[in-house]
Parts: structure tokens; C-alpha cells; sequence
């Protein structure tokens, strides 16, 4: 796990918009033997503060997406180390945000993480059309899906997709997360079988691990 210390300094770079800080952080931390799912769990748990300083009105919207986009830079910097050091397994995952959901950081480092432990993932990121969602399960036919959802107000959205699926395909396991359900927790899926929420990366890691 990543030093509280080191912790409270990356998310000091990322408030401050300093992307090269930030990236000497995660370089230090990769060389010290740090895994790529850890620095994973580092970036949703500083994400997650960043967007709770916005909802007290203490730091801007410019902020908020000067942090998003220097997070995406650090996920393609830490991607090829994914890809080098993973063993493919034969199971297959889609991972998209919800339909009016436009916030897809999380989304994609759940494909990454899925990546990391061998799975083939495909990642669509923000509001993809429930339609062309439909079509990309019947081309590729994963063993699971994954959506996000980061805004509570597309709660109803995500339930409507997650029954569209549903209906067309009835098998298939869908998995859920997302900052929303910090307000609404999981009752969106309650009247469907087969859809698991996780509230984290390492839960979800931790489940990933226990089924190989």
C-alpha cells in the first residue's frame, strides 16, 4: 500500500494543477516496486476528495477538471506497465459509464485494473447509447459488464440501462460503482439478479482476485 505521507503530497500536486509533481510522485512510488492497482487506489481516493472540496464550494470547476485531465495523463503513463505484466485469462469484460454519464476517469481504470488481471476489456467511456452498447455485447459476447455512474441525478438512467441489458440478455453479470452511490447507495439495483455494486477499486480487486 502507498505511505499516507506520499498520499497527502500526490494530492498536494493535484490540487496545486502541478502535473509534473505529480508524476515524479507516481514514478517514485513505480520504482520503489509500487503496483499499478495500488497507484490505482491512490487516484480514486484523490479524485474522490477533489470532488468533495467541489461540492463544499472550496475549490472551482477548474480545478476539479485540471485534476481529472492530469489523471488521465498518469493512467496512459502507467498503462504500458499493465499490459507488461499480466497473464491473459480467457474471460472478457465491456466497462462504460451510464447513459448521460460524462464523468469517466473511474470507468477507465476499472477496465485497466480488469486488464492487469488478464482479462480482454473493452473501454467505451462517457454516455455511450444504450443501443450501441446492446450491439457491442452481441459482437464481443464478454462474461461481464461494468458501468459508472459518478452523478446521483442519472440514477434513473442507470437503472434503465441496467434493465434494457437486462432484458436482451438475461445471463449476463453486470457489476456497478461509481461516487453516486455515495448518496443513494445500491438500491438501483435491487430489483435485478446478477448486478453487483463495488464501492471501490480494492473491493473490486479483492473480488478479482478470489475468482482468478
Amino acid at each position: 500500500m502507498v505511505d499516507e505521507a506520499v498520499y497527502l503530497q500526490y494530492l498536494s500536486g493535484l490540487l496545486a494543477g502541478d502535473r509534473t509533481r505529480c508524476m515524479e510522485t507516481v514514478s517514485l512510488l513505480l520504482e520503489k516496486g509500487t503496483k499499478p492497482e495500488h497507484l490505482y487506489t491512490v487516484f480514486q481516493r484523490a479524485l474522490y476528495s477533489i470532488g468533495e472540496l467541489w461540492e463544499q464550494n472550496r475549490i472551482s470547476v477548474a480545478v476539479e477538471h485540471l485534476a481529472t485531465a492530469i489523471t488521465e495523463t498518469l493512467l496512459a503513463a502507467v498503462y504500458p506497465i499493465i499490459l507488461s505484466g499480466r497473464s491473459k485469462i480467457d474471460k472478457k469484460v465491456i466497462v462504460s459509464c451510464s447513459v448521460n454519464e460524462y464523468h469517466q476517469v473511474g470507468a477507465r481504470m476499472v477496465a485497466d485494473i480488469m486488464e492487469s488481471h488478464g482479462w480482454d476489456a473493452w473501454f467505451l467511456g462517457a454516455n455511450t447509447p444504450a443501443e450501441d452498447l446492446l450491439l457491442l455485447i452481441q459482437e464481443k459476447k464478454p462474461d461481464m459488464l461494468a458501468l459508472s455512474i459518478s452523478i446521483y441525478f442519472n440514477m434513473a438512467s442507470l437503472g434503465k440501462l441496467i434493465q434494457i441489458v437486462r432484458s436482451n440478455y438475461p445471463g449476463l453479470s453486470i457489476i456497478v460503482g461509481g461516487q453516486a452511490f455515495r448518496w443513494g447507495e445500491a438500491d438501483v439495483i435491487k430489483p435485478f439478479g446478477n448486478v453487483t455494486y463495488f464501492p471501490s477499486l480494492e473491493k473490486l480487486i479483492q473480488e478479482i482476485r478470489l475468482k482468478g
